[in-house]
């Protein structure tokens, strides 16, 4: 099985489009869900994405950043960015009126595997921010895959207040899935987990390790102990996928601001297999 191939859209890698901001969502502390739309109604399909895919979202005067879809709408408008407020652009974007026009270059990278036929249990894990180019997956999958595959999702964060997307979990509870949130801190009102995600691995009942996937995105280190926590319970190197970040400022392999060892994170990933990026893992600073 390999990643989704990059969209090869019939336009320069440095075309931009107009998009309208429609609505914004507050969604954790620092953080918000912005939904815009394409001004130009044939640029949906001009710039159709895959889950997993990234943006360059553009603020004239501030410039770009690269935002990965927190939600794919196929053959609709409508585009979907959980951003996090670090920086010059995404503060800006923070602050977009509803109406406020920007510009959109991609979409860029490697999409999350397509699911295999003999798939039998998949296995996502979110940590902070992480679980929003995971969403597309979750999404995906129940509305397709539920009556035959097992869905588990480990979302993990450093506070109640701070787990992304909380108010979803109960209706992708009610439509199969099973949904374990843990937290760093607990609270007086917190009733849940409390601990590291990767331990949530070792509890689960995986019936058939070799055909179970695991897709992980969040930070390195939680990924990093979420793989072994898996191959301890026996699923395959190869069934084990993650969603790398670092900054990303071209999109195109041209800057070199994300490289990892041998990898431009924009180009070749941000989705790897484990097997692509386990050594450089080890590599403190890297």
């Amino acid at each position: 099985m390999t990643t989704t191939p990059a969209n090869d859209p019939p336009v320069s890698a440095w075309t931009t489009a107009p998009i309208v901001l429609r609505s914004t969502k507050a969604e954790t502390p620092g953080v918000f869900t912005a939904e815009f739309e394409f001004k130009c109604e044939q640029d949906a399909a001009r710039f159709a994405s895959r889950p997993g895919q990234f943006n360059m979202l553009y603020c004239p005067g501030y410039g770009e950043s690269a935002i990965s879809l927190s939600r794919v709408c196929e053959n609709s408008q409508r585009l979907v960015h959980t951003i996090r407020s670090v920086g010059d652009v995404t503060n800006r974007l923070a602050r977009l009126k509803i109406g406020e026009i920007i510009g959109l270059r991609g979409p860029f990278g490697n999409g999350w595997p397509d699911f295999p036929d003999d798939l039998q249990h998949l296995i996502v894990v979110g940590g902070g921010i992480g679980l929003a180019p995971l969403r597309p997956v979750i999404e995906q999958f129940l509305a397709s895959h539920m009556a035959t595959r097992e869905l588990t999702v480990l979302v993990g964060a450093r506070s109640c207040e701070h787990l992304l997307f909380a108010g979803e979990y109960q209706s992708w509870r009610d439509s199969g899935a099973t949904v374990i949130a843990t937290v760093d801190r607990s609270a007086p009102e917190w009733k849940g987990e409390v601990g590291v995600v990767p331990a949530l691995i070792d509890r689960l009942n995986i019936r058939d390790p070799a055909e179970t996937q695991l897709f992980a995105c969040g930070p390195e280190i939680m990924m990093s102990y979420s793989a072994t926590a898996a191959l301890d319970r026996d699923i395959p190197r190869d069934n084990i996928w993650f969603s790398m970040e670092r900054h990303m400022n071209c999109a195109i392999g041209h800057c070199g601001r994300c490289q990892f060892g041998s990898h431009f994170i924009c180009t070749s990933g941000p989705v790897f297999r484990y097997n692509d990026v386990q050594q450089l893992l080890t590599i403190h600073g890297l």
